[in-house]
């Protein structure tokens, strides 16, 4: 396994010969994913984007990018800009980047289903701090604040993220991946 790719394995997700215990989507490992369906899709993803909640966290990397009161997802299938960041008023569905939780206050988005977006195929594939440990998520990989925070501090944008292995479908739903 590369030492600089991400890799999501039934012991958790490995990165430089650690292991970081996550928890992936509701609906498990997906091949064929869909807005909505709560999977996190089998595939190898590059993260593309760094945001941070400066009133909450100090900058993390250089090209963290801060998330103001007004930055959204765009996860509206029909709009132009499906699965991209968008900015209120928004009036198409979308997700709030900016949480009362802390949840979102530090995100690694992906570049799933982007360039260009195929409308229902699903957006914003993040990895975040999970909301309790063994939480599932909406699709994304979530993870402990701590380990969120060491794991920005050393990626780069265009760092794979490796989502493969049919082992893997046994140990998803509602499982924690553990390290």
């Amino acid at each position: 396994m590369g030492q600089d790719t991400l890799w999501l394995t039934p012991m958790g997700l490995l990165w430089r010969g650690q292991r970081i215990a996550c928890t992936i989507g509701r609906g498990g490992l997906v091949a064929d994913k869909r807005e909505g369906d709560g999977a996190t899709p089998f595939h190898t993803l590059r993260l593309n984007g760094l945001w941070y909640r400066p009133d909450r966290l100090a900058r993390p990397a250089p090209w963290a990018r801060p998330i103001g009161p007004l930055d959204l997802w765009s996860d509206d299938s029909a709009a132009p800009d499906y699965n991209q960041p968008v900015r209120a008023p928004y009036a198409p569905s979308h997700e709030r980047l900016r949480r009362a939780d802390p949840m979102y206050d530090l995100v690694l988005t992906t570049d799933w289903n982007m360039d260009p977006a195929v409308p229902g195929r699903g957006s914003a594939i993040f990895l975040h701090q999970w909301r309790r440990r063994g939480a599932p998520t909406a699709g994304c990989i979530a993870m402990a604040r701590g380990d969120l925070i060491r794991l920005c501090r050393q990626v780069q944008p265009g760092t794979p993220l490796r989502i493969t292995g049919m082992r893997l479908a046994n140990r998803t739903r509602g499982t924690i991946f553990d390290a």
